[in-house]
């Protein structure tokens, strides 16, 4: 008599692998979708988690199918395996982010000058969803930023304003800002001038006498009621992606010339969540270390 050996099904293991294939496919599309697409933020973080919900689940249940295998030589080890490579990528980015979550302070706004942060030519407020609502950077938020990052400082160039700002602009545009404002850029009062021609000087001659202008004390403010930009600073604002993810970043640039030389600053900040993983720092240094290698060798102390 023949008797024929039938090998148990590990149906952990399969479930597994479809299991991790859903969440792969969540993660994927979510991560396309947001990149690339509209998705906003809050909704791509709340599939990201879902879909490294559904993974460890998945890794989990391939455990147990491995267990299986091991002990009564269940089939299934394939599936466990392929649920394995599945997870990896729902599963890397969040385990990433959860270390620089408990390493790095929660801020979300970083600042080269933490007594005088540049200002905003205008504030994005975007809905933070089921984020929650955030508070503006505090007293206690700088401290935690001057002890995590105690690398980041503005820069002062011997270099006049509109050297400058042109590089600041181009450094701006080559680390994928994409400038939606500027205000005071240096020479900006002389664009809507009209052009003087040998006519209009002609016709100007007899009338000149009497049409002398009279100067006049300049305003002592020339922004609108409620805006807190100082006179006299450049500024440029803009919004930055994160390569990967496409995180966005709001950005603003300020110039400001002292005496022979100019001051750079800059501020990040994440237009989302209330902590930035450390991705705002780490723009701020990219920033500052390209503006100083377009301006090398009039850097100063």
């Amino acid at each position: 008599m023949t008797v024929l050996y039938q090998r148990p099904v590990s149906r952990s293991a399969y479930f597994a692998r479809r299991l991790a294939l859903l969440a792969f496919v969540m993660f994927v599309l979510a991560w396309l979708l947001h990149r690339f697409g509209p998705l906003e933020t809050p909704y791509f973080l709340a599939v990201a988690l879902v879909a490294g919900g559904l993974s460890v689940v998945a890794l989990y249940l391939a455990m147990l199918g491995f267990f299986l295998l091991w002990t009564k030589g269940a089939r299934g080890g394939k599936a466990a395996a392929q649920t394995l490579v599945l997870v990896i990528l729902p599963l890397l980015p969040p385990a990433m982010g959860l270390s620089n979550y408990v390493s790095l302070p929660p801020i979300h706004d970083i600042s080269s000058d933490l007594v005088d942060p540049p200002a905003w030519i205008h504030n994005e407020q975007a809905d933070q969803s089921w984020l929650g609502k955030r508070q503006p950077a505090s007293a206690s938020d700088r401290e935690a930023q001057m002890i995590a990052y105690r690398d980041i400082s503005g820069r002062r160039y011997e270099g006049a304003l509109d050297r400058v700002y042109t590089a600041a602009l181009k450094v701006a545009r080559d680390t994928g800002i994409e400038v939606t404002d500027e205000r005071g850029a240096p020479g900006a009062d002389l664009l809507d001038v009209p052009p003087v021609t040998s006519k209009n000087a002609n016709e100007a001659v007899p009338d000149a006498l009497d049409n002398i202008p009279i100067p006049l004390p300049r305003p002592e403010n020339e922004i609108t009621e409620g805006e807190d930009f100082p006179i006299g600073d450049a500024s440029i604002q803009g919004v930055h992606r994160t390569l990967v993810f496409g995180f966005r970043q709001d950005v603003v640039i300020r110039l400001r010339e002292e005496a022979e030389t100019t001051l750079v600053d800059i501020r990040v900040q994440t237009r989302y969540g209330s902590h930035d993983l450390g991705t705002g720092a780490a723009f701020v240094e990219r920033y500052m270390r390209a503006l100083d290698a377009e301006l090398l060798g009039i850097a100063g102390g």
